[in-house]
């Protein structure tokens, strides 16, 4: 048996929901309070929910004060996120956000630093780390199969009709999708941002008011390089949402097309032109590896509250990611390499 835990679910759009199919799998938990500026929007998700007595609301501080929760579920849009985070930790909550961690990399120091002193939990939801095939690529990696990583390289081409607001966004890749890709490199590199040097521009056709596609050389720690192309205004061959990855070693070389589909082949001989090779098999993802994309990484999250332990996208760390976005913006920006700085 586990102790008890309440949360209150602030945003109550369309993601809210797999918050709260995963919140119903975790037990000795419940979602005791539902927020959104739309009161009718949250007070459908309490009816969905399930619990009569939940409250909903459009003021996150009467919710806070008749529920008392342990925890806040932030599910706003990213503008919201200082706002319901710096509440919630003053109610003495601890917190799990959906990415980005924040709408600028100020109020992101911010945050971190008023959760360190309230000393709670602050997580993001970096989903795509709970992928199975990632886990199974990043463990393969870990087991030094091809030697030390070297180099990354990641593309990313989807034609992605969106209409809406993304049309007119600016920087629209970089902002709303790169994140997951970046953060996906340092989980899989092990290592961390230093510089970037990034392009950014829209193609002739583009159905973008701004640049859709880009290219991004970082720097990481240990001399690793690694490249993002990537492009929302690019019809044909679709690489997955994952995109398609290039991990090359002291002693050879990984690749995975962001789905089941991943190979590799190591150093056989060498001391000639060019040296023999042999493929090498990546064995399954283990049975306990961290997978299940939003639910599993919300039921680690709890798990590791209720243990006193510290969740992998920890706002501590997860802040990188978020410096390598707006690091590859202000390049693009200014036309010169920018080191990174958290």
């Amino acid at each position: 048996m586990h102790a008890p835990l309440k949360a209150v679910l602030v945003g109550c759009g369309s993601m809210s929901r797999a918050w709260i199919d995963a919140s119903k799998t975790i037990p000795e938990f419940e979602l005791v309070g539902f927020v959104d500026i739309n009161q009718a929007a949250a007070r459908q998700r309490a009816d969905e929910y399930g619990h009569p007595a939940a409250i909903a609301s459009d003021n996150l501080r009467a919710v806070l004060d008749r529920t008392q929760p342990d925890i806040v579920f932030d599910c706003t849009v990213p503008e919201a996120h200082h706002a319901v985070t710096l509440t919630a930790l003053e109610y003495g909550c601890h917190i799990l956000g959906e990415k980005p961690l924040a709408d600028t990399l100020d109020h992101a120091r911010e945050m971190v630093a008023a959760a360190q002193q309230a000393g709670k939990l602050y997580a993001v939801v970096q989903n795509r780390r709970y992928d199975t095939n990632i886990r199974r690529l990043k463990a393969f990696l870990d087991s030094g199969a091809i030697g030390a990583i070297t180099t990354i390289n990641s593309d990313f081409y989807i034609g992605a009709h969106f209409g809406g607001f993304r049309d007119r966004m600016e920087h629209v890749l970089l902002l709303d999708m790169a994140i997951h890709t970046f953060d996906a490199a340092r989980l899989l590199s092990g290592a961390d941002p230093v510089s970037v040097y990034c392009k950014e521009w829209n193609p002739p056709g583009s159905w973008y008011d701004h640049d859709a596609s880009a290219v991004a050389v970082f720097e990481m720690t240990g001399g690793i390089v690694y490249t993002y192309r990537g492009s929302w205004c690019a019809d044909g061959l679709p690489t997955t949402w994952e995109s398609e990855w290039r991990i090359i070693g002291q002693q050879g070389t990984a690749r995975w097309l962001g789905d089941d589909r991943m190979q590799a082949q190591s150093v056989a001989e060498t001391g000639g032109f060019m040296s023999t090779y042999r493929d090498v098999s990546i064995p399954p993802a283990d049975a306990n590896a961290k997978t299940g994309g939003h639910a599993g990484l919300i039921r680690d999250f709890v798990d590791h509250l209720r243990a006193g332990t510290t969740p992998e996208t920890i706002c501590t760390d997860n802040i990188q990611s978020l410096a390598m976005v707006f690091a590859a913006i202000d390049s693009a920006t200014t036309g010169v390499p920018v080191r990174l700085a958290w």
